[in-house]
């Protein structure tokens, strides 16, 4: 048994892996790191005050728009949260999706005040085709589109609108989604994670020239750009990665506001966080399978990037997953294999370390919007460990799905909490 597992670490495969393995989280670390640091260092060190003062009357107007599915929980917070925002021209229309809970009968209490219209579908179809049924109904140049168990900050439309006013090019800007209910410490991690992993990574990205996704939670669009791409992708797991995908695929630029803040739920259990995760595993396979053919066209050349990395970190999960089952193989057979040990070495230490650096540049680029994310970095360092594996596991199982399947229905089945 020994000469077999001797045989396999000195195979060139197994040492390519391993270090795959090994160093993969460094270099991609640092790579968000540094290029997110890039980031604030040109667009939020100094408050650029010239670029966001627009007088009222020189603000278009914007249409809000709230697809909402079974959001009799959470349905009047988020409206009310709507009606307090500080903007001067501001429509909101609820999209009841074929609820069957009140969220209709909710959504409707609200429509004494004008500002607010309800839209019922009578049969559920899904968040895209939610939005795209309503559009034709939208009046102005710009919809605002957020999730009906979220609430957005006051000023948040005034941090967004003016990217639009000085970029012809802009198709959508994304929002600063901050985490609500921070009570269980699954919250707690996530609400680190938001920091230091979303919001890291869209500064990042923004660097590199291209953006993953506009967050499904909020997110402001150019109506032009919606029609002109064919409207929100309506077959696939992820509507908001796949349409950010197709906007950036048209020449059009995707840019994100740190500063425009929107209070979210998060899933407050394994179980509910699973099945998220789930979907948004899937749904990145299927953009990768659905855009594969960029390498074609030179012009695309600014998705590559974002494309590469999202396409090695599927492979490290993929490696992680296949070196600890033959680590734990081996071991149980009593030669386990060098290398391959899920048990943080040196090196495994290593990469701990680099994560919590990640973790905590994260949080100090975030803490100038929500001060109270620095009391959630002790919780960090549960991050490798409850996420790294989860997150690895849940790749392997639904990226081969995502590939084989790019097509199918985009219709929500998300059960809501108070939480």
């Amino acid at each position: 048994m020994h000469d077999i597992v001797l045989s396999i670490a000195e195979s060139p495969v197994y040492i390519a892996a391993a270090a795959f393995f090994a160093l993969y989280p460094l270099f991609s670390a640092l790579m968000w790191v540094w290029t997110s640091l890039i980031y604030w260092f040109r667009r939020e060190r100094e408050e650029d005050a010239d670029f966001y003062r627009i007088p009222n009357e020189g603000l278009p107007p914007v249409t809000v728009l709230v697809p909402a599915y079974q959001e009799g929980l959470t349905i009047c917070r988020t409206i009310r949260g709507l009606l307090e925002m500080d903007y001067p021209h501001l429509e909101i229309v609820i999209v009841d999706d074929g609820s069957p809970d009140d969220t209709l009968e909710k959504a409707l209490s609200f429509c004494d005040d004008a500002r607010v219209r309800v839209v019922h579908k009578t049969l559920n179809e899904g968040k895209a085709l939610a939005i795209n049924d309503v559009l034709p109904l939208v009046t102005g140049e710009f919809v605002m589109i957020i999730d009906g168990d979220a609430v957005p900050a006051p000023d948040a439309l005034r941090w967004m609108v003016p990217h639009f006013l000085r970029n012809p090019r802009l198709a959508a800007v994304t929002g600063n989604p901050r985490v609500r209910n921070r009570d269980k410490l699954l919250a707690k991690i996530q609400t680190v994670e938001f920091s230091s992993i979303v919001s890291l990574l869209k500064r990042a990205q923004v660097v590199w020239g291209r953006v993953m996704t506009v967050s499904g939670v909020i997110g402001l669009y150019r109506i032009r750009a919606i029609e002109h791409v064919g409207l929100f992708v309506h077959d696939a797991a992820t509507e908001d990665i796949s349409t950010s995908w197709k906007f950036q695929r048209h020449f059009f630029d995707v840019r994100y506001e740190p500063r425009a803040k929107v209070y979210m739920q998060v899933p407050p259990t394994l179980q509910s966080l699973w099945r998220q995760r789930l979907r948004w595993a899937k749904g990145l396979a299927q953009v990768l399978r659905r855009n594969s053919d960029i390498w074609l066209d030179w012009r695309h050349r600014r998705i590559y990037p974002v494309f590469i990395e999202a396409s090695l970190s599927i492979v490290w999960a993929y490696t992680f997953v296949v070196l600890t089952v033959m680590w734990l193989v081996t071991w149980a057979l009593g030669a386990p294999l060098l290398g391959a040990t899920p048990v943080p070495a040196w090196w495994g230490m290593l990469i701990a370390t680099m994560s919590l650096v990640q973790l905590g540049v994260g949080v100090a680029l975030d803490r100038r919007y929500d001060p109270e994310v620095t009391r959630y970095y002790a919780w960090a360092a549960l991050y490798p460990i409850i996420y790294w594996v989860q997150m690895a596991i849940i790749t392997v199982i639904a990226t081969p799905a995502g590939l084989l399947r790019p097509y199918g229905s985009g219709i929500w089945r998300t059960p809501r909490s108070t939480d």
